[in-house]
């Protein structure tokens, strides 16, 4: 698979992903889960949404793969302290998931498609692992907006979507998802369109998001990733860690990101 990833595993990125759970990152997903399903969770990361679904399948399993093994040691520890059995974890590719083919009542990503390189080679890999009337479920990011007006907050979304870009990922393709599902063989009936959102603006809910991404822009793969290659110089990061910085800090700070759903029926 081609690493077009543009960040890391590193404490900073992990902590923002181990807040997302099946309630805040896939709601629409919920009505469909029954206790006996099987589940696939692609590009599973610290496994917070994996573990989230297996606790509502307590007869069925969840499968979280990560194309990397640097998450999955954390994410085993934590099933473990969740005291919750029906769940692994393993390596793979999702241009090239290790399954049969008709194997999983639901197969699940959670902002996956937009950092891989061929996201329509993904869903295609997705519902082959889906089993007849399966279900295959993607959330992606479609556009975010923020109050007050930062230039250290607008660089930060100029260079990731540059970067995202430089390496050959999709930035914000929630608004296109449903396109990729066609070409990856769902016929459009099959396909349900919606959309959720996330947003930060609480004392707690600003020292989480702009906290993470102020300690991104300080230390983390992603910027040593932008300046070695390019993307960004120091003094760049320095202004990008500086704006999240006073975003938390500023009571009237308000950040939003919308994301596109799909649930595609096989």
């Amino acid at each position: 698979m081609s690493q077009v990833y543009t960040t890391d595993h590193s404490t900073s990125v992990l902590s923002t992903h181990s807040w997302r759970t099946v309630t805040n990152s896939a709601p629409y997903l919920l009505p469909h889960l029954q206790p006996y399903m099987s589940i696939l969770d692609v590009g599973c990361g610290p496994g917070s949404i994996s573990i989230d679904l297996a606790q509502r399948v307590p007869s069925g399993h969840v499968i979280g793969v990560e194309y990397v093994s640097d998450p999955l040691d954390g994410a085993r520890e934590l099933a473990s302290a969740a005291g919750v059995k029906n769940i692994s974890f393993q390596v793979g590719d999702i241009h090239d998931l290790p399954f049969p083919e008709n194997t999983f009542d639901v197969v699940h990503a959670h902002q996956v498609l937009q950092h891989i390189a061929d996201p329509v080679q993904a869903l295609h890999e997705m519902r082959r692992v889906a089993k007849p009337g399966g279900i295959v479920a993607a959330r992606e990011s479609a556009g975010l907006t923020w109050y007050p007006d930062s230039e250290g907050i607008a660089t930060w979304k100029d260079m990731t979507e540059r970067m995202q870009r430089g390496k050959g990922g999709n930035p914000h393709p929630g608004r296109m998802i449903h396109v990729w599902a066609e070409k990856a063989g769902f016929s459009r009936e099959s396909i349900k369109k919606s959309a959720g959102s996330w947003c930060f603006s609480t004392p707690d809910e600003r020292a989480y998001w702009g906290g993470s991404m102020e300690a991104r822009a300080r230390s983390s793969g992603f910027a040593k990733t932008a300046v070695e290659e390019g993307f960004a110089r120091q003094e760049e990061l320095d202004m990008i860690a500086a704006g999240w910085r006073a975003f938390v800090e500023d009571e009237d700070a308000w950040f939003g990101l919308l994301h596109g759903e799909i649930l595609c029926w096989k």
